[in-house]
């Protein structure tokens, strides 16, 4: 039986990001609990899960990156057979929050599906949700459960200020990540520079303007997410083309779906640093040495910690200067 701090805990994971679950156990000191993902010759999935968790606080990893569909419904299955199973508490920790781009309608006749899977996850049975830098703040206010919407910057704070830059520029490569870009130019006392862009589509982006100057620069680009890199690859040559004179860039999900990879390694980019919010393939890490993963398994599991307590978890969103 896994206690912590006298309570009854059982941290499971499901198939999305197993590496990230073992982190976080690690760091708690205790083992993952034992379940079967398996499915029927249909493609239905089914859990079985091979331990009682009658009574327990139960938390569940699953990010819902690729396949999204899958990892979703693989989820909802879980929480159902927790429900059934008298789990005391279900708190489902999706560092990655799937159709969070959806968040609103911004044609006529579109779905809201970030609310969707709000619902769903609720119906379901889930008590609690622990994200990572939601793509749109207002998610939250989806659920009429509690939600943690955890921070990146202080993981990817630490790592520029270690790199011991100087003459930096933060750069938000459009105007909705002016205050994420803002925070990490606040820790790194560095000026602020914003890329004026439109989306002519899905994926697709066009650099209209640069307010700021970059020239002689080392400029940090910051955003929640690399999904096909279309927006950074344009925003790096964007900024090179400025006279930069280097140019970083970090997220806190790096999906590099499709051609992500090949477009940003064209490009004048030094690093890209992404969290392991998104399990990265070793295929990835050994081609691209210039993507740098960091772990955010200490932030969760300090969270995980703070819920058990019935502490706040605001005090783990800011970065304290060692």
């Amino acid at each position: 039986m896994a206690l912590i701090h006298g309570k009854k805990i059982k941290l499971f994971s499901l198939n999305s990001n197993r590496e990230l679950a073992q982190e976080i156990a690690d760091h708690l000191g205790v083992e993952l609990s034992a379940c079967t993902v398996s499915k029927f010759a249909d493609g239905e999935v089914n859990i079985s899960i091979n331990e009682t968790v009658r009574g327990y606080t139960v938390f569940v990893v699953q990010p819902t990156n690729n396949p999204v569909n899958e990892n979703y419904m693989e989820l909802l299955v879980m929480i159902d057979a927790l429900k059934r199973a008298s789990a005391k508490e279900i708190n489902v920790i999706m560092p990655y929050y799937g159709y969070s781009r959806q968040d609103r309608k911004a044609a006529p006749r579109q779905p809201i599906s970030a609310k969707l899977m709000a619902d769903l996850l609720q119906v379901a049975g889930a008590n609690r949700m622990m994200c990572l830098d939601l793509h749109a703040a207002q998610i939250q206010g989806f659920f009429d459960i509690p939600i943690d919407n955890f921070l990146a910057l202080p993981v990817l704070a630490e790592y520029f200020v270690q790199k011991n830059l100087d003459d930096i520029v933060v750069v938000s490569p459009d105007h909705g990540g002016t205050t994420r870009a803002r925070k990490l130019a606040e820790v790194l006392d560095a000026p602020l520079a914003i890329v004026d862009k439109r989306r002519p589509k899905p994926n697709q982006a066009e650099v209209m303007n640069l307010i700021g100057e970059v020239e002689g620069k080392n400029c940090i680009i910051i955003d929640d997410m690399v999904d096909t890199a279309g927006t950074l690859s344009i925003v790096v040559s964007a900024i090179k083309a400025r006279g930069a004179k280097t140019v970083y860039a970090c997220c806190s999900h790096g999906l590099l779906s499709g051609p992500a990879c090949e477009r940003l390694d064209a490009t004048p980019l030094e690093e890209l640093v992404i969290t392991n919010s998104v399990k990265l393939s070793d295929d990835k890490k050994e081609k691209y040495p210039w993507i740098k993963q960091l772990s955010i398994a200490g932030l969760l599991a300090a969270g995980i910690l703070n819920i058990v307590d019935d502490k706040p978890v605001s005090d783990l969103f800011t970065y304290n200067k060692k």
